[in-house]
């Protein structure tokens, strides 16, 4: 495909997605009154979450006491930030209990709770095990919504309907344990596809989107529209290339035209990583105040970071396996399991 025709194929394919969402575009990408968190639907759940979500990984580092986490996850629902991300395996499960002591009383009803089931063999108990322990550690009786995590793998989509856990999400969302599931990937928009084949009613997806991958095996132009169409939330991570890259630095790209680019594509919200007060009031500034890009900017950005994404150096979750979990990478025997905790 061409330069040109690509443009025009990624430009209609925009536009077809704000329509599939049957939001007019002027309302999705509209800016709310000055200064306050724009909102958007999450597919047809009828709910509306944040634009911008907090990441759940980085509030369980150690660099990070829990008083300082509970603290930073309180400034961020007082910012406007309703969407809050979180999985199992986040920090040994450090993540989801810092999000359990910051949510007590009556800051549980100002978010919108996601978290990642991570039974990675997809075995139907095992998946309500791993949902047993998130409602604990989450300190809740509810999950807003829950993802079966790391969809990365080619036999995932088999898996995750032969060995029950599918029919285990679905059991938990009539119990009433989740309101709504879907599954997150960053590997491969074909595996993604797959996925979105299967007989089930998904209420969201989280997929990489950002200017990186609008370059190399876009999720934005293979799976993107397919969610937009079907009216199912897109809940998009990785715009600034993952926890500790160089993309920035590297690249002279601003965090916040990055930021703004996801920003306005078709998404129901964007999740990002911060592990500071300073790096959240950066990032509430741009959501906040949030345009949509126009054509020409939008053009611009993307022809800066061309060069620097053709090869996917700073996608290395696509196309490596440094971003799979030692439970994924178990579970389909990547690790020896006799030789596993040695």
């Amino acid at each position: 495909m061409t330069r040109i025709r690509r443009r025009q194929f990624l430009k209609t394919g925009l536009a077809a997605g704000l329509a599939a969402l049957a939001v007019p575009a002027g309302r999705l990408l509209a800016r709310p009154a000055a200064g306050r968190m724009p909102m958007r639907p999450l597919g047809l759940t009828g709910e509306q979450v944040s634009l911008l979500g907090l990441g759940g990984f980085h509030v369980g580092i150690d660099g990070l006491t829990d008083a300082e986490a509970i603290a930073l996850i309180r400034t961020a629902l007082d910012g406007g930030v309703t969407f809050l991300d979180n999985a199992r395996e986040y920090n040994g499960g450090r993540s989801e209990e810092r999000v359990g002591k910051a949510l007590q009383g009556a800051w549980r009803e100002r978010a919108f709770v996601m978290t990642k089931n991570c039974a990675h063999t997809r075995d139907g108990a095992e998946t309500m095990r791993d949902l047993e322990a998130s409602l604990k550690a989450l300190r809740t009786d509810r999950i807003d919504l829950m993802l079966l995590h790391e969809v990365c793998y080619d036999n995932d989509p088999d898996w995750v309907m032969e060995r029950g856990a599918v029919a285990a999400a679905i059991q938990a969302r009539r119990q009433g344990k989740v309101r709504f599931i879907g599954f997150s990937g960053h590997k491969l928009p074909s595996i993604h596809l797959r996925m979105l084949a299967l007989p089930v009613r998904w209420d969201a997806v989280m997929l990489p989107l950002g200017v990186m991958d609008h370059h190399f095996r876009s999720f934005e132009a293979g799976v993107l529209p397919e969610l937009t169409r079907r009216r199912i939330g897109s809940i998009a991570f990785k715009t600034l290339s993952g926890f500790m890259s160089p993309m920035l630095a590297e690249t002279g790209l601003a965090a916040a035209d990055c930021l703004r680019y996801t920003m306005s594509l078709p998404i129901s919200t964007l999740v990002v990583g911060m592990e500071s007060k300073e790096l959240l009031r950066k990032n509430l500034e741009t959501a906040r105040n949030f345009t949509p890009m126009s054509q020409a900017e939008r053009d611009e950005l993307l022809a800066r970071s061309a060069p620097h994404a053709a090869d996917g150096r700073y996608e290395k979750y696509k196309t490596t396996m440094d971003f799979e979990g030692p439970p994924g990478k178990l579970a389909h025997r990547y690790i020896n399991p006799a030789k596993a905790g040695q």
